[in-house]
């Protein structure tokens, strides 16, 4: 039979969808399962987002929409940017996708050839490489381990732009680490990138409204706006809305790049659903009572899950300050055994863990760090201490 594109031996699954499958598959067999594993909200959006989405159905035009993204679902857009202080953009800088995964591989086709060079921080979103290795691009990482804080350094930043790579993408707050950088961190890194003029940036901030302890949500551009001509700013409705699975992604920066996702949009997707363009329109204009009400609860849910965590001996974790996930540190496991079973990496620990305990995490090595493991704590509360008490008992009777 005739042969698949050559890209496709560069393509593989999702590896947190391989464990929240198979963390479906063991509770569908009468498993007593409790999944830590994949990075969803676990919360539904307010009822004037369903109430919008009612009314559009009443007066669905039945009619291809823009490329672009319509131009209210673009102003609700510019007006949330307006929220988090960046200003100076229009309908023209912007555009929209099928979530934010679809308009990071957009950018990533507009912006990188065969064989260029995107850098970024690791720990990193699987998807970063994934989508590299599709497009032909190659991947500088630019490794950040909890001795650091899983922080991003000046010093790092400067020595990998040194080498000119052609794309610098930066998460905050960051999957899988929770990790929030503060004002001065991010002054320090941006006035880093004002002296390497040849990098475009995309900072994907899709967290941006779900970060704890006071800390306040800011960009690059905040600190340096004279990177605003080449950095492209990365957002979503499914975090902080409750609305994964309505898939609606948002870009805004300079309008060539605009432009080129919205040419990409014409060949892809045509337009995004008219639909959940209203409700999208409606969640970001409408009451934020649901997505700020969550994110006190999840700050409350990061702290048993850190009290948990600190009380096992040799287990380290910075603390998260935004998002939804730990990343502790478990590299004190590896070299022991549970029930005869030795674990030599995180792999092992995470099916061990699963087998032994029903709880479900996804391995550090899936996001570049194989000394840790990702903790997604949007599970039912009900379901969290019980699942942090069975790690710990995992852990006790190691040997």
């Amino acid at each position: 039979m005739p042969q698949l594109a050559q890209r496709m031996s560069r393509a593989k699954p999702s590896a947190i969808m391989v464990i929240a499958d198979n963390a479906k598959r063991l509770k569908a067999e009468g498993r007593d399962i409790i999944s830590f594993s994949i990075g969803v909200p676990n919360f539904l959006p307010g009822a004037h987002v369903y109430a919008a989405a009612r009314e559009a159905l009443q007066h669905d035009s039945g009619q291809y929409g823009s490329n672009r993204g319509p131009d209210a679902l673009l102003d609700a857009f510019l007006a949330h940017l307006h929220g988090l202080g960046l200003d100076g953009y229009t309908r023209a800088n912007c555009s929209t996708g099928v979530g934010a995964k679809h308009v990071l591989y957009n950018l990533y086709e507009a912006l990188l050839d065969e064989g260029d060079t995107i850098a970024f921080p690791t720990p990193y979103w699987t998807s970063y490489v994934d989508i590299a290795e599709i497009v032909g691009a190659k991947v500088q990482l630019l490794p950040c381990g909890p001795e650091q804080n899983y922080k991003l350094t000046p010093a790092q930043l400067d020595t990998a732009l040194a080498s000119k790579p052609k794309v610098f993408l930066f998460n905050n707050p960051s999957n899988p680490t929770g990790m929030v950088y503060t004002g001065d961190e991010l002054s320090a890194l941006a006035d880093v990138l004002v002296r390497h003029p040849h990098t475009w940036i995309i900072t994907d901030d899709i967290y941006n409204k779900m970060i704890f302890d006071g800390l306040e949500y800011r960009n690059f551009l905040h600190y340096q706006p004279a990177l605003r001509d080449r950095l492209i700013f990365l957002d979503s409705l499914s975090k902080t809305y409750g609305m994964p699975g309505w898939r609606m992604g948002f870009m805004a920066g300079p309008e060539a790049v605009a432009k080129a996702v919205t040419t990409l949009n014409s060949n892809h997707i045509t337009n995004v659903s008219e639909i959940v363009t209203a409700a999208a329109i409606a969640a970001l204009t409408g009451p934020q009572d649901v997505p700020t009400a969550r994110c006190a609860e999840f700050a409350h849910k990061r702290d048993q899950v850190l009290a948990a965590l600190n009380a096992i001996p040799g287990v380290v974790c910075p603390k998260p300050q935004g998002a939804f996930y730990v990343f502790p540190d478990i590299s004190c496991a590896f070299g022991k055994s549970h029930n005869g079973k030795r674990i030599s990496n995180d792999v092992e620990f995470c099916a061990a863990l699963l087998e032994a305990k029903g709880v479900a995490c996804v391995p550090g090595s899936a996001f570049g760090e194989p000394r840790a493991l990702r903790i997604s704590y949007t599970c039912p509360t009900p379901q969290l201490a019980p699942g942090m008490q069975r790690i710990q008992e995992f852990f006790a009777e190691l040997s």
